[in-house]
């Protein structure tokens, strides 16, 4: 792993509240991958034998039997820029993370739970999608996420790519090489309906499993890397400073 970058924030005390993750929200960051026609069985798609106008160009297969909804989120290997020539490959991991431990505020009478945003991670050179396993429906995850700022001398001995190559599609701009903007922070709590993408280069925290004490939420998690540390993983850790992520109404009482 990477020596993390430490940073002082001199006091930022700010709140982001958590909200339902969707495409439209999260797409400067990443990709929201889950069914975009739960109501549609494959059957009734092979019936019809019309999936004209359906999203993501989808198209009947498997004889009849299944939806295909193509390129639901891109991957992306940037590291044939990366500084050390090391070629990136695919590798697939689990994750197992046991649920977080909240803390609890009380505002104009109004109880809130609340995740304080001590860390925050990249992985410059490639994207990186987390698939839940777990078919717990009132199982939840919380996604938080940042933009970066521009170039700094902080962030300088930070490698990250120049540029996509000619021709590539992609859903987004490369965030560029900065640290993380923390006043464009943004959080979303997502349903184990839904997998999530993070752009390469995106700042993200660490997975957060919402949930009582003793469970937890395995991950599939597939991105490329080429064990490089600062080239696969780049972290930054803040010092004293107050950055919460409120969870309202409390999370474990509404929907655990």
């Amino acid at each position: 792993m990477a020596t993390p970058v430490k940073i002082t924030l001199n006091g930022l005390d700010m709140v982001v509240d958590a909200v339902p993750l969707e495409l439209e929200a999260f797409k400067r960051f990443g990709d929201v991958v889950a069914n975009p026609r739960p109501d549609l069985h494959p059957a009734m798609a092979a019936k019809a034998n019309d999936t004209a106008g359906m999203p993501f160009d989808a198209i009947v297969a498997n004889q009849g039997t299944a939806i295909k909804y193509q390129h639901v989120s891109r991957m992306e290997n940037l590291y044939d820029q990366a500084p050390s020539g090391r070629t990136g490959v695919a590798v697939s991991n689990m994750f197992v993370c046991a649920s977080r431990s909240l803390g609890r505020q009380v505002e104009a009478g109004k109880e809130r739970e609340v995740f304080p945003v001590t860390v925050l991670e990249r992985h410059p050179f490639t994207s990186q999608t987390f698939v839940p396993l777990r078919a717990d429906p009132q199982s939840r995850y919380l996604v938080v996420v940042a933009p970066s700022l521009p170039p700094s001398v902080g962030d300088q001995q930070l490698p990250v790519p120049s540029s996509r190559p000619p021709g590539t599609v992609a859903n987004r701009e490369l965030p560029g090489r900065g640290l993380p903007d923390l006043k464009g922070l943004r959080a979303f709590i997502a349903t184990t309906d839904q997998a999530v993408t993070y752009g390469a280069g995106t700042w993200h925290s660490p997975m957060v499993a919402l949930g009582p004490a003793d469970k937890a939420i395995d991950f599939l998690v597939f991105q490329f890397a080429n064990e490089v540390a600062l080239e696969d993983c780049q972290e930054v850790y803040y010092g004293p400073s107050t950055v919460m992520v409120s969870l309202q109404p409390p999370l474990r009482a509404s929907k655990l």
